[in-house]
């Protein structure tokens, strides 16, 4: 009979975060967020229990700070002993947020299947399965690392092995650490991390799950359970590990996330009037949020195309009154921001055509060459102190057409004041 192991990787709880970048909420959405945190963190308790996994591995920022409050602290707790009644241990490392010696008061009411695993050097444990070693655990929590050296230093297979005295079908390591995606905090390379005859390394640091490679994954980043702000957008929750001897390793996601943030675009070009254009965002609020795993989301929307509402729609205060209008139009949606991308409808052939100082400014653009308008945005970002994305080249008849309708749009301001 082949040797299996199944576990949940998790991380990046942020216990105690606030949600960022919001404007004022109703009391409603205000209550939602407070809890949705906490509610994902037992969404991922409930994950494991309904898995029926051998352990959960937390691979740090348990708390968003290191002096959480005792709500949080209580409620991390209660998951935990929840997991002790199922007979499910728990390895737990340090985060960046919540380093180790801010743990020292935490450590007194941890139940027994919790093991806090230290962050000054490597530690090792042994999990067992009817009485036999089945995986052996390297772990270090986060540390400031002088530069140059490597976190996973030590932790190998073979080091694990002389540290535990036995040997085990599976050995996992954990780390909190940015990989290359953010090498400075807890540095290490995934050169080194594959070299170290680890079968799965469960990271924690950055919020997005990533797995390498991805049909048999070595390496993985769990994610954060709940998204905090409009750059965690889409279901965030934990992985759901699995490794059989002989076998690719499988790994899957589980969404745990109770509020998600999205991002919509929505054409604008074919409403009549504001209530077209709240339709319009609703629906569009609705296809975004039909590929997602819950129900709630906040989203923001950026209103573009060219209409006749495109004065009404750039005046800051009758888009901040559309976007109180829209959160009142379905509770379980809440828009963050109302952007405006559109664009007056104009005739830019008749215009061109014409002889004022419009048409000559729509002929002069005609006139530039690609590598012409190339060579200008390299200058200017030179100066700057700036390099050209690379993307930009690609996008240059677009960039140019919103840099025509900005300087039209300019010089009708300028006239009607």
């Amino acid at each position: 009979m082949q040797e299996r192991v199944t576990f949940i990787h998790s991380g990046d709880i942020h216990l105690g975060a606030p949600f960022r970048g919001l404007r004022a909420l109703s009391p409603a959405w205000a209550d939602r967020l407070a809890t949705a945190i906490p509610d994902a963190y037992d969404a991922m308790i409930q994950a494991c229990i309904d898995h029926e996994v051998d352990f959960l591995l937390l691979a740090g920022d348990v708390f968003d700070t290191d002096k959480p409050s005792y709500a949080h602290y209580r409620r991390f707790l209660a998951g935990l002993k929840r997991l002790e009644s199922r007979h499910i241990p728990v390895y737990i490392i340090a985060g960046n947020h919540d380093p180790f010696a801010t743990w020292h008061d935490i450590v007194a009411d941890l139940p027994s299947n919790a093991h806090l695993l230290p962050s000054d050097a490597p530690s090792f444990s042994v999990f067992r399965k009817d009485g036999h070693p089945c995986a052996l655990i390297a772990a270090r929590g986060f540390s400031n690392m002088e530069k140059g050296a490597d976190i996973a230093a030590g932790m190998t297979r073979a080091a694990a092995e002389r540290a535990c005295g036995v040997e085990a079908p599976f050995c996992i390591g954990m780390l909190h650490s940015g990989l290359w995606m953010d090498p400075y905090k807890a540095p290490t390379s995934e050169k080194a991390l594959l070299a170290a005859g680890m079968d799965y390394w469960a990271l924690g640091h950055i919020h997005k799950s990533y797995l390498m490679p991805e049909h048999d994954p070595r390496i993985a980043f769990c994610g954060c359970v709940q998204g905090r702000d409009i750059k965690e957008t889409g279901p965030r929750g934990c992985l759901k590990a699995t490794l059989v001897q002989g076998e690719p390793n499988k790994v899957e996601f589980i969404a745990t996330s109770q509020v998600e943030w999205g991002r919509v675009r929505v054409d604008v070009s074919e409403c009549a009037g504001s209530d077209a254009v709240i339709a319009a965002c609703v629906r569009a609020a609705f296809a975004e949020n039909a590929g997602g795993s819950c129900e709630e989301m906040v989203v923001r929307i950026v209103l573009e195309g060219a209409t006749p509402l495109h004065k009404t729609l750039s005046d800051p205060l009758a888009l901040e009154a559309l976007r109180k209008e829209l959160n009142e139009s379905y509770p379980s949606f809440y828009c963050d921001a109302l952007v405006c991308e559109t664009e007056a409808v104009r005739d830019k052939a008749k215009i061109a055509s014409s002889n004022t100082f419009e048409g000559a400014l729509l002929r002069g653009f005609a006139s530039d060459s690609d590598d012409a308008l190339l060579a200008y945005l390299q200058e200017e970002f030179a100066a700057r102190g700036l390099t050209v994305p690379r993307c930009v080249a690609s996008h240059l008849d677009s960039i140019a057409a919103r840099a025509e309708d900005t300087a039209l749009s300019l010089l009708e301001e300028g006239r009607s004041r």
